[in-house]
């Protein structure tokens, strides 16, 4: 039995997740930022001081068992003004809460619900404090609150938390116990360095033998990776303290008219220049869906079972 830990947050870690949920003889944790503060979750967060919840309902989701039914449940959200009380908030978002309100455990809140979703696999926050991320930017600007970080056309220079954050021990531990070590995929100083900036996990990886594999994105994000090839990616996992060993990326064509589309959003290919001193492993792993580039959960789940 091989373990299997995935680092990161939003669509992108729930994309891997969905791949790997299947593959025999592995056992699976997730460990998931809960720095977000926008939408239903920082309201959540502002009302009840505790952490967010948006980032693990979509890992719960991802790897359920349930019905398809349970699922949609989950993730519906109620319509109407964000001012009224409760409009704009996802059901799984609320029944997380009023689970953690239950039992005065964020732990426990996740563990009963990935009993009633048949999870394959164990989700550990990467902390159980509620977290504010901040940025600072390449002219020394610096921003408060992950939902705004993306908001300014500025180079991040590196994220970071104002006060103390300690380490769910269920995070540490399940890295000491690592086979294998994913990052990504999905947005780098937002999804992924927010959980590997927390001291405990930070030594935790550096010191632990396990192979640590980044899923490197396939587009850049105009408001965190301008222009990043593959080389600025992995400058930024250095800048934060963070070891990689090796990537994994696509080796997919994509159609010059989706090129064309990403780049009126100011977000480019990323692109391997040779330069990055690690093992570059290169695969088709993309699927294009209504002008979108996406990375195609299948083919994850191929490509981690030839590693593994």
């Amino acid at each position: 039995m091989k373990n299997v830990v995935a680092i990161g947050g939003g669509h992108g870690l729930s994309t891997i997740l969905q791949g790997i949920r299947d593959i025999e003889d592995i056992s699976i944790s997730a460990i998931v930022t809960v720095a977000d503060d926008g939408g239903s979750t920082g309201r959540l967060r502002k009302r009840y001081t505790i952490p967010a919840m948006g980032d693990i309902r979509n890992v719960l989701v991802a790897l359920s068992d349930s019905e398809p039914l349970l699922h949609e449940l989950m993730n519906y959200r109620f319509e109407g003004e964000d001012n009224m009380d409760i409009a704009g908030h996802s059901l799984g978002n609320l029944i997380l809460t009023a689970l953690t309100n239950m039992t005065g455990s964020f732990n426990e809140s996740i563990r009963i619900a990935s009993d009633l979703l048949k999870v394959k696999g164990k989700i550990i926050p990467s902390t159980l404090q509620s977290v504010t991320l901040f940025a600072m930017m390449d002219d020394d600007t610096i921003v408060k609150g992950e939902a705004n970080i993306p908001s300014l056309i500025h180079n991040i220079e590196r994220v970071f938390y104002d006060v103390p954050v300690d380490a769910n021990q269920e995070a540490i531990d399940a890295i000491r116990n690592a086979d294998l070590i994913l990052y990504g995929i999905g947005s780098l100083y937002t999804s992924i360095l927010p959980n590997t900036i927390i001291p405990g996990i930070n030594k935790a990886l550096r010191e632990s033998k396990a192979r640590k594999a980044y899923f490197a994105n396939c587009m850049t994000q105009s408001s965190e990776t301008y222009n990043y090839d593959l080389k600025k990616h992995l400058d930024a996992f250095a800048t934060h303290g963070t070891d990689v060993d090796m990537v994994i990326m696509h080796n997919d064509r994509i159609p010059d008219n989706i090129l064309y589309r990403y780049a009126q959003q100011n977000s480019i290919e990323v692109k391997d220049n040779g330069d990055t001193g690690l093992e570059v492993r290169k695969y088709s792993l993309l699927k294009f869906d209504n002008d979108l580039v996406r990375h195609d959960s299948d083919k994850i789940r191929t490509v981690l079972e030839s590693i593994l």
